[in-house]
C-alpha cells in the first residue's frame, strides 16, 4: 500500500488549521488517515509546527512520501536530514556518533535562525508600535492647533487702523529763510561808500 504525509485541513474560513497525517495515497485529503504525526498552525508567525521527530522519521524511512507542503515541513523540523543521516550510518559512511554530532550541529545553527528571526520580529514590532504613536501625538498636536487658532478673537481693520492714527504724533517741520550772501555784500558797500561822498563835496566850499 503506497502511503502519504499530508497535511488535513481544519479550522474556521480565513483560518486554516492542519494535520500532518499519515494516509493512503487513494484516500481523498480530508477522508480517514493511518496515523497523525503532529500539526502545523500557519497563522502565527513564525508558523507553529508540533511533530512527533521520530515516528515521521520511521514513516520516511519506510517509504512514505511527503507532499510538497509536508515536505518543506519536515525539512524545516530536520525530519529528511536526519533520514538522510542514517542511511549514511546504515551504508557504513558514518559512525553513529559523527551522525549525532552533525545533527546536533545543524540543530544549533537552525535553533539561532528561528531565534534570530523571533527577536527581528519582536523588534520590528516595537519600532512599529512607537512610530503609531508618535504620529498619533503629532496629529493630535495639529489638531489643538487648529482649534485654538479657530477659536481665537479676530480684530477687526477698522479698529487697528484707528488705534495706529492715535499712536502716531505729528512733526513739526521749521522752515529757516535763507538769505543769499551776494544781497548782504551789496549793502554793506553802499553804506560804506555813502560817508566818502559827502566828505568830497563839502572839501571845495571850505576853499
Amino acid at each position: 500500500m503506497a502511503t502519504k504525509i499530508r497535511l488535513q485541513r481544519h479550522g474556521k474560513k480565513g483560518r486554516p488549521f492542519y494535520y500532518i497525517v499519515v494516509a493512503d495515497a487513494r484516500s481523498p485529503r480530508d477522508g480517514k488517515f493511518i496515523e497523525r504525526l503532529g500539526s502545523y498552525n500557519p497563522n502565527t508567525n513564525p508558523a507553529t509546527i508540533d511533530l512527533n521527530f521520530d515516528k515521521a522519521v520511521d514513516w520516511v524511512s519506510t517509504g512514505a512520501t511527503p507532499t510538497d507542503t509536508a515536505k518543506a515541513i519536515l525539512s524545516y523540523k530536520g525530519v529528511l536530514y536526519k533520514n538522510h543521516l542514517n542511511g549514511g550510518v546504515t551504508k557504513g559512511a558514518l559512525t553513529q556518533e559523527q551522525a549525532e554530532a552533525k545533527f546536533t550541529a545543524w540543530l544549533e545553527s537552525k535553533d539561532g535562525k528561528i531565534q534570530s528571526k523571533k527577536d527581528g520580529l519582536l523588534t520590528k514590532k516595537d519600532a512599529d508600535k512607537k512610530a503609531s504613536l508618535e504620529a498619533e501625538t503629532k496629529k493630535k498636536e495639529e489638531m489643538a492647533a487648529a482649534l485654538e487658532a479657530k477659536n481665537a478673537p479676530v480684530i477687526e481693520e477698522e479698529e487697528v487702523t484707528a488705534e495706529a492714527e492715535v499712536t502716531e504724533e505729528p512733526t513739526a517741520e521749521v522752515e529757516v529763510a535763507e538769505v543769499p550772501a551776494a544781497e548782504t555784500e551789496v549793502t554793506t558797500e553802499k553804506v560804506v561808500k555813502e560817508p566818502a561822498a559827502d566828505a568830497e563835496e563839502k572839501t571845495p566850499a571850505a576853499e
